[in-house]
């Protein structure tokens, strides 16, 4: 196939193996596809409630106050600080806000970063099977090899076989989401100490998306495998604004990481987007410093919310065991002798009018995901309770 550009005869193909290699976002496509049927969106992680006021009144002070240029372009270092003083009471880590850390325009970017910063042709990244949509496009721009490693219902957790298995000379670095998205699985001490032990054996570094980090149910703690002893050097911490604060749309990202790392972390984000908003950064050190109490009351929130949803799963026929961490069920959809994932989403959607995310789409290997589709619960009691109603239209096949 050819075209005419300015009276020169251009062949196809004209887009980079590369992007050839995977497609649009699955869970962007179906949140369009909630618009169109007018469907409850529980596909995307969005909230469909307020940010806090104080964050809200933050952000439009520092527009007034012209805070409107470029900020440092690794973060201002109000934020950067409040972002150190929160590592410190919240992951117990000493960390150098000058030297340690990366402000980003979101997490998507801190991840592409990192891989971009780490990479070298032929390196190989374990990925956890099923994992965030992301990452894999990521690893493939990157120039990485991804290995990939099942974590298995109804726990979502490595085979630590499995796991050793997958780690070997090529191996630069493994990427953990956690809480995860999408399983709801919280990693333990335990666990994070299974995968450093891998780590120190095999000189690996840890990047660990923590997005999630305040949101984790039934009293259970955050850990960080950056404060397990030995790990801290080989350590790179994602996180940012978007989940913890109800401001998706922000796109405050976080990179932490010791100053070898930072140092060229700093250089590769200034080349792909030079920083991120300069008002938002200012009411992100408003954020970062709110009091201690505000994080109790949203894990309190989310759970009440899990809870609500779960309940109407569960007496609807999905199966699943309820999620540990992070604002998704991976539901198992057997029940309605459904066989393809993606047929009965669309088929929510449309018929039913309830929007989620096909679990195939979180999987390379799309047979492990058929059997599951994802929701988001991060929305209000209203959505949550339009949504119930629709899908108590569905019929379980006996």
């Amino acid at each position: 196939m050819a075209f005419v550009v300015g009276g020169d005869l251009m062949q196809f193909p004209l887009i980079s193996e590369k992007a050839s290699r995977f497609t649009e976002s699955v869970i962007r496509g179906m949140s369009i596809e909630a618009l169109k049927h007018d469907a409850v969106n529980l596909a995307q992680g969005m909230p469909d409630f307020p940010a806090p006021q104080v964050l809200k009144d933050a952000a439009c002070r520092a527009i007034q106050d012209d805070v409107n240029q470029y900020a440092i372009t690794w973060g201002a270092r109000n934020l950067r600080q409040a972002i150190a003083e929160h590592a410190a009471w919240h992951l117990g880590l000493t960390v150098d806000p000058e030297t340690e850390l990366t402000v980003t325009c979101g997490s998507t970017e801190a991840m592409l970063v990192v891989l971009l910063s780490l990479i070298n042709p032929g390196d190989e990244v374990v990925l956890s099977q099923p994992f965030y949509e992301n990452y894999w496009p990521d690893c493939v721009l990157a120039g990485a090899s991804p290995r990939f490693v099942p974590v298995r219902p109804p726990h979502w957790r490595f085979d630590p076989e499995e796991l050793a298995s997958a780690f070997n000379d090529r191996t630069k670095a493994i990427v953990l989401c956690n809480p995860n998205n999408p399983t709801g699985a919280v990693f333990t001490r335990d666990d994070l100490e299974a995968i450093a032990a891998l780590c120190r054996k095999w000189n690996v570094i840890a990047i660990t998306d923590e997005i999630y980090e305040h949101i984790v149910y039934d009293g259970r703690p955050h850990a960080s495998i950056a404060g397990l002893d030995g790990m801290y050097e080989r350590s790179v911490t994602i996180s940012g604004m978007s989940k913890t604060y109800a401001v998706t749309g922000w796109r405050i990202g976080t990179i932490t990481a010791p100053y070898p790392l930072t140092r060229t972390f700093r250089q590769i984000h200034d080349f792909v987007s030079i920083g991120a908003a300069a008002p938002l950064q200012e009411a992100g050190a408003v954020a970062y410093r709110l009091p201690r109490d505000y994080y109790a009351r949203l894990a309190a929130e989310y759970q009440a919310r899990r809870d609500r949803l779960c309940r109407v799963l569960w007496d609807v026929g999905f199966q699943f065991d309820p999620p540990e961490g992070a604002y998704y069920i991976m539901a198992g959809i057997d029940a309605f002798g459904a066989g393809d994932d993606v047929a009965f989403a669309r088929h929510l959607v449309r018929n039913v009018g309830v929007a989620t995310v096909p679990g195939s789409s979180f999987f390379q290997d799309k047979a492990l995901g058929r059997q599951y589709v994802r929701f988001c619960f991060c929305k209000r009691s209203e959505t949550l309770d339009d949504a119930a109603e629709r899908l108590r239209t569905l019929r379980v096949i006996v």
